[in-house]
């Protein structure tokens, strides 16, 4: 069929820019954009820079342009399986040699790991929860430039001394204040927001400091659109004495990927599944008895009403509605319609579902029974009580007991709150991802709940492996990273409750192939000679071979939790058969160094399947053979 050269080649924007050529291809000449012909196809939609009188509305700030820009950028690095520190699925082979788990850890620079992901992971996870730093003017580690080791970045951009110990805080009194954490949250969420399903939603904990700015800045990535809700949670019960106002509250930020007009909640309709087919009731809001009464002794018990009309004008949803008693027509109110259908509302008034009032003189109302009500719960609200879904000091408590009575955070969100989220966003097998997994709660939270709910959700949980403070109890205790209490904790709450699900742990090191190095010379010659070294033996001296091989799963779009299996038919190599329920072709690999005549005489591709070797591993006539079975690429 064909040979190709399998490189790291992958940008964010590739699909994009895809679509363009797709859209306009009269702007594309010798594959590159034609800016100039596509501002004349856009005419009166483009914006030129150079026009002072220019103005929109919109966020801005210092360093916007550069943060953009850090988005496209493509990765340097890779990912690498940690074998044994994960729990009954930590890539050691079961029985049947198949890695079981489907939740990963990863520990790495969240920005780097979000541009790994983007290939295999564009558009499977359904829900994202993250708890960035708040900025109130501690360490501040997420200046991006990743393209050399994190201690070295950390020293170089003066984070940390020659000791390695850190210096850098992100004060109020820095002019950067607000621009710092912009440009650190803003490549994050457009990375993230490519993951996303169509149905996918993003929650973010965020306080006081930076919440007005990180919802214009979801409105520009997300869309205005597409905002959900601002919850405000009750983050303390007590109150704080040693200031004018305790502050009580954070705030939970969401917004969907996609979301229709006509919703009118957070995950239309799948509430109701959830709890009517699957008896799931979760935290349902506490219904007051006392609102409802029986004045017509219904024989379905006691009823309240409701009004019958809805936000949004739609055509199928406005129709008159004549009050049987006084003969008086209804159209709902301005800019509103009913909430169902004419049919629906004629069903609902021969069953006796609609009422015109105590007096039966007014407007349609749609009576709502207190006992079908208390079994479906009420529609979430905005309020985030902390007796109901738990506060910080809660969340404190669940890590002192999975610590010997020690925290070694200083606020930890409790699970109650993400399990909330969990309830209200996904279902069986869905993916959940949190690049900001500090102590941990998420990856907590998805494992109770499944548990709870006999579901299997999974998580992708990041954190970065920035040092602990060196006079914290954690550096006392014997933790270095951050990320080893993180996972940690997970290990504590797997083998505490004896879970029947583990996780594998991935942590990210340099890409396996080498980095090229721009030829500064005048020499073709020259040239010509570091192209041909640099094809000759394109990976790093002492490369990973369990490195290069998440690399390549990565490259070609396949998850971290496909299953790798050993071709036991074929003995003169070690091939490993790559597969993913994502993907409808498997990958075969090998990375030995020679390809051996009966493995190239006994391999069989399905129609649709890739061979990867290395490519000094193969000759030019052997490389013609594999081709007319399949598509092989080397490395």
């Amino acid at each position: 069929m064909a040979h190709e050269k399998l490189r790291p080649s992958y940008f964010f924007d590739e699909e994009k820019i895809e679509q363009l050529k797709q859209i306009a291809p009269e702007c594309f000449e010798d594959g590159k954009i034609n800016f100039d012909t596509l501002r004349e196809n856009l005419g009166d939609f483009t914006q030129h820079e150079e026009d002072p009188e220019l103005e929109h509305f919109g966020l801005f700030w210092p360093g916007k342009r550069d943060a953009r820009k850090a988005a496209a950028l493509p990765p340097e690095g890779t990912l690498e399986p940690v074998w044994g520190d994960g729990l009954k699925a930590d890539g050691t082979p079961d029985t049947d040699g198949i890695n079981d788990s489907k939740n990963i850890f990863i520990e790495g620079e969240n920005l780097e790991v979000l541009k790994l992901l983007q290939k295999s992971y564009a558009n499977k996870i359904k829900m994202i929860y993250i708890d960035p730093p708040y900025n109130t003017g501690n360490d501040f580690v997420y200046d991006d430039d990743f393209t050399e080791p994190l201690q070295e970045y950390l020293r170089r951009t003066g984070q940390v001394d020659e000791e390695g110990k850190a210096m850098t805080s992100n004060k109020r009194s820095d002019g950067r204040f607000h621009s710092k954490w912009l440009s650190m949250m803003y490549p994050r969420l457009r990375l993230a927001r490519n993951l996303l399903r169509e149905d996918g939603v993003i929650f973010v904990s965020i306080d006081d400091n930076e919440v007005h700015n990180l919802r214009a800045l979801m409105n520009e990535v997300f869309g205005e659109e597409n905002f959900v809700v601002q919850i405000p949670w009750q983050s303390r019960l007590s109150v704080q004495n040693d200031t004018d106002i305790s502050s009580n509250h954070e705030y939970i930020l969401s917004f969907a990927k996609a979301r229709r007009q006509n919703d009118r909640r957070l995950k239309e309709s799948n509430m109701e599944k959830w709890y009517k087919e699957e008896s799931f009731a979760f935290y349902p809001t506490l219904l007051n008895e006392d609102k409802f009464e029986n004045p017509d002794d219904d024989q379905r018990g006691k009823w309240k009403a409701d009004p019958f009309d809805a936000p949004n004008i739609r055509p199928n949803l406005t129709y008159v509605i004549k009050n049987p008693n006084t003969g008086e027509e209804y159209l709902p109110p301005e800019g509103r319609c009913w909430r169902t259908t004419k049919s629906e509302y004629e069903k609902y008034l021969a069953d006796n579902r609609i009422v015109f009032g105590k007096s039966g003189n007014s407007k349609p109302q749609l009576k709502v029974f207190y006992n079908e009500k208390k079994e479906l719960g009420s529609v979430p609200n905005t309020w985030f009580d902390g007796a109901t879904f738990g506060t910080s000091t809660s969340g404190t408590k669940e890590i002192q007991k999975l610590f010997d009575g020690v925290s070694y955070f200083d606020t930890v969100k409790p699970t109650k709150l993400i399990e909330h989220l969990l309830s209200l966003s996904c279902r069986n097998e869905d993916i959940v991802l949190d690049f900001f997994a500090g102590s941990g709660t998420t990856g907590h939270a998805v494992l109770e709940f499944n548990e709870k709910t006999n579901n299997n959700i999974r998580f992708i949980c990041v954190q970065i492996p920035v040092d602990v403070n060196e006079d914290s109890l954690a550096s006392k205790k014997g933790y270095r990273k951050i990320s080893e209490i993180t996972l940690e904790r997970l290990k504590n709450v797997i083998t505490n409750n004896n879970f029947k699900n583990g996780f594998a742990n991935k942590r990210m090191i340099h890409s396996n192939y080498k980095p090229w190095k721009n030829y500064q010379g005048i020499s073709t010659t020259e040239l010509e000679n570091q192209l041909d070294l640099f094809n000759q033996n394109p990976l790093r001296e002492g490369y990973s071979e369990d490195g290069l091989l998440t690399e390549i799963i990565l490259l070609e779009g396949f998850t971290l939790c496909s299953s790798i299996l050993p071709m036991a038919e074929i003995t003169s190599n070690k091939i490993r058969k790559v597969s993913s329920e994502y993907c409808a072709h498997s990958l075969l690999v090998c990375l030995d160094a020679k390809l051996d005549e009966a493995t190239i005489s006994n391999l069989h591709l399905g129609e649709a399947d890739i061979f990867i070797c290395l490519d000094s591993a193969i000759s030019t006539q052997d490389k013609l053979r594999l081709s007319d079975k399949g598509l092989i690429k080397t490395i």
